[in-house]
């Protein structure tokens, strides 16, 4: 890591705030452009990223300009209370300089953050595409390193192809529009995901706040009830994205495996959008997945849009 030194020439920095992120949004569309030839970031997600209570946005964000012209911009956040940090990494082509500065800032901060929580080291991830704006010849010489590979995963829907499929025997889905609901998709979801890679347990009022329960449609978060089990599975998906239906999560409890639940809720998220007009559904897939999520979805006729990579950096922590 190096230490943090003025801006390079020609460029400035600065923290943003929430009324920055339209001009954010620009950027990551830019970008988006660039790497995977659509502009597919939408107002709210920066919107929701930019007033995350545990996102400090005079420590943990950075716009970077050159002149009065947005170039890049990072993130900071800390979910596991440890030594895991995220960040997010943006910068236009050309600029390497500028992306490494921001760069320093970053895991500065993230040893920082580490440090107040204890850790002694800080293990930093960065996801990137498989074609990134950023030099990755560069973050290699930094000390980053690939350490797994995710697919985002599309399909086309049609409303005669994808009508609603019937119930399993013994199966019923019902939308959490309950607070009761709620809790028990969040218990669900954090008690099926345990052995995910990068998996970070987050209380009830946590993932309120990472999912944007404000804007959240609770109609589209399914609860999967098993006779003989309970809430087995969970179905969260969101309808605000101008290129596509996009499913969050998809779980199923190990227990209820192997029973066909994780094609009923897939199957149930395609009529559901289907029948709404919405012709492309998508979502993320970890492609080590121990529970073999990737063969599912293609199964289903999901293919590969793009791919993003999960970049890791670990840094030493001196305590202060």
């Amino acid at each position: 890591m190096t230490a943090p030194t003025s801006a390079p020439p020609g460029l400035s920095v600065r923290p943003a705030t929430p009324d920055d992120a339209s001009a954010v949004c620009a950027l990551l569309n830019e970008i988006d452009v660039l790497e995977i030839g659509r502009a597919d970031t939408e107002l709210a997600e920066i919107q929701a990223d930019l007033k995350h209570p545990e996102v400090d946005l005079e420590r943990d964000s950075w716009l970077l300009f050159e002149g009065a012209r947005l170039i890049g911009y990072g993130l900071l956040w800390d979910d596991s209370g440890g030594e895991r940090i995220d960040v997010d990494h943006y910068i236009v082509p050309g600029r390497l300089p500028g992306a490494l500065h921001l760069f320093d800032l970053m895991e500065t901060r993230a040893a920082e953050r580490a440090a107040a929580n204890g850790a002694s080291r800080a293990v930093v991830h960065l996801h990137l595409t498989l074609a990134p704006t950023m030099d990755v010849d560069a973050l290699r010489g930094r000390g980053w390193q690939q350490v797994r590979r995710y697919n985002v995963m599309t399909r086309q829907l049609s409303s005669t192809a994808d009508p609603l499929p019937p119930s399993p025997p013994g199966v019923t889905l019902r939308p959490c529009l309950e607070e009761a609901d709620r809790r028990r998709a969040h218990a669900l979801l954090q008690e099926s995901m345990t052995e995910h890679f990068d998996f970070q347990y987050r209380t009830y009022a946590q993932w309120l706040d990472d999912i944007d329960a404000e804007r959240v449609d609770w109609s589209l978060i399914w609860l999967a009830h098993v006779d003989g089990l309970g809430d087995a599975g969970l179905l969260r998906t969101h309808n605000d994205r101008a290129t596509m239906a996009w499913i969050g999560n998809l779980a199923v409890l190990r227990q209820a495996r192997g029973r066909g639940l994780g094609s009923h809720l897939l199957r149930h998220g395609f009529g559901h959008y289907a029948a709404l007009g919405r012709d492309r559904i998508g979502l993320g897939v970890d492609t080590d997945n121990t529970s073999n999520a990737l063969a599912l979805y293609e199964r289903h006729d999901m293919t590969l849009d793009y791919g993003v990579d999960t970049w890791e950096l670990i840094l030493p922590v001196t305590s202060g």
